[in-house]
């Protein structure tokens, strides 16, 4: 189980400073090279799974250097 918090964490250490929040989706940038990454933020809820790999993906990371990461 992945939630908000967790993928927000991973951003932070690829880099990513956070831009602002519209609701319960905060959205982080990358300066060096203006990458852009939108996180729900449910509390305790789980990120489903082709969310969570489109998120991986704007990371511009792979599954398993995620994972390492968490």
């Amino acid at each position: 189980m992945v939630t908000g918090k967790d993928v927000a964490r991973v951003a932070e250490r690829l880099g990513f400073e956070f831009r602002r929040q519209t609701g319960s989706h905060a959205v982080y940038v990358r300066l060096t090279d203006h990458a852009r990454v939108v996180i729900p933020m449910h509390s305790g809820v789980a990120i489903k799974r082709k969310t969570l790999r489109s998120i991986i993906e704007d990371l511009r990371v792979t599954i398993d250097e995620f994972t390492k990461l968490i």
